[in-house]
């Protein structure tokens, strides 16, 4: 089976798996993160361009927080679907490690363990790709998508921001939406590993900067009077 061949069955199985997932975890955030990480990739050398596809396609495919917490299940699956299909097993392992380390939570591992975490360029591509789009536009929709899914609070002045939080904590948090603009989604920038991605961030970063500039405005009108 080719490359491309493969990549295109992988495509099949990530939507028909993603049918009815939340629509900013769906297969639209997929192809948005697929098509960053092409577009990232072409700009870094010696990068393994069936990994970072595979590793795109399938980083979300049991997403812990639809699934109970399980963290395993995700690696799991996409094993099983690439032993499947004949890949070799060097390349499921490089793929499998993309969906365990690409997450936000997975850089807050406390410690020692840090220094244990997988890495690889075909990592640092699909984890900026991913980082992009939750920021900018999509990453502020995604977020409020999801907080509403949650049903969770637009905005508590009550509730500050945890900006010390565990891995756990973060997994656990059940914090009003506008919160995790500071908890995560404006620390991204900072966090990006490629020139593309750095670049790509600067400009989606400001948009979040002006978005919650407004809605405080439009919250709290009469502060603009005082």
């Amino acid at each position: 089976m080719t490359n491309s061949e493969i990549v295109e069955k992988t495509i099949t199985f990530v939507k028909e798996t993603l049918k009815n997932a939340e629509g900013g975890h769906d297969w639209f955030h997929i192809q948005r993160v697929f098509n960053n990480s092409m577009l990232i990739a072409k700009d870094e050398d010696d990068v393994n361009l069936l990994v970072v596809s595979l590793g795109a396609l399938l980083h979300d495919i049991a997403d812990a927080k639809f699934n109970d917490g399980n963290e395993a299940l995700g690696p799991k699956m996409a094993e099983d679907f690439l032993l499947s299909l004949g890949v070799p097993k060097r390349t499921i392992n490089h793929v499998t490690n993309i969906i365990k380390y690409s997450s936000f939570k997975a850089s807050l591992t406390d410690g020692k363990l840090k220094k244990k975490l997988f890495t690889s360029k075909e990592l640092k591509v699909v984890q900026d790709a991913d980082r992009l789009d939750a920021i900018g536009a999509i990453g502020i929709a995604r977020a409020f998508n999801y907080g509403g899914f949650k049903n969770r609070a637009l905005y508590d002045p009550s509730i500050s921001p945890n900006l010390e939080m565990s891995k756990e904590e973060y997994k656990k948090s059940e914090a009003p939406t506008l919160n995790h603009f500071y908890e995560k989604l404006l620390l991204l920038k900072d966090k990006m590993n490629t020139e593309t991605g750095k670049r790509l961030a600067e400009e989606r970063h400001q948009y979040m900067i002006d978005f919650l500039e407004q809605f405080y405005q439009e919250w709290n009108p009469l502060k603009n009077l005082s």
